[in-house]
């Protein structure tokens, strides 16, 4: 290795070192501050969270979430009453929503701040109708009652069945009804609406995704 690159890397790395070494005496300076009132204030507050988050947990168990359930279409409206955040899937039996299904039971189990449902659309005239359902699968993003996003076949998805959970994991991130720690960014993105062109289409045929 040439000697200045050398001298370089070796910068960088005693630059970083530093920065780390920095940051862990900040975190024990500060917990020195603390005196035994403070250390208890803080245990207290943890513990307040920890028992809100196990009643929310418990709330979600007992409402289906961290399933993949399938509802009828009479159920749906008490479904997304109920939840604040609901991904569910219109399908029929076909091999395209078979891969969909396979990913979303994967992260039903993931995401229990979300319920995950599938409804058949063929059994489902009412809803397919009123939701404008023309491509199987079609995922309908519920949020506090209110459809707010599609995702139509998988066009979004790289245009193939060959996509990864955590390619579907992000989409459904950016609209905001999972919460995804592995995207930061994803929180602020706005839900796309390439596919809003379908909702508008006039056929009442349900057709396949390719």
């Amino acid at each position: 290795m040439d000697e200045t690159v050398k001298q370089i890397l070796e910068k960088q790395m005693l630059t970083v070192a530093k920065a780390v070494e920095d940051k862990i005496d900040e975190e024990i300076s500060a917990l020195d501050r603390l005196d035994l009132d403070d250390i208890e204030v803080l245990r207290e507050r943890r513990i307040q969270q920890m028992k809100k988050m196990a009643e929310k947990r418990n709330r979600w168990i007992s409402l289906g979430h961290g399933e993949y359930s399938e509802i009828s279409e009479k159920d749906f409206f008490a479904a997304v009453k109920a939840s604040d955040r609901v991904v569910c899937h219109f399908y029929r039996e076909n091999w395209p929503c078979k891969v969909m299904d396979k990913h979303l039971n994967i992260l039903a189990k993931q995401h229990m701040e979300t319920r995950f449902l599938k409804i058949h659309a063929e059994k489902s005239p009412f809803l397919t109708e009123k939701l404008r359902i023309v491509v199987l699968p079609t995922l309908a993003l519920v949020k506090q009652t209110k459809v707010e996003d599609y995702v139509v076949g998988f066009d979004e998805l790289g245009g193939s069945d060959d996509f990864t959970t955590e390619e579907l994991e992000e989409r459904l991130s950016k609209a905001q009804v999972i919460f995804f720690d592995g995207e930061a960014s994803s929180h602020s993105l706005k839900p796309t609406t390439v596919k809003r062109s379908v909702r508008q289409s006039e056929t009442s045929n349900l057709s396949d995704s390719d």
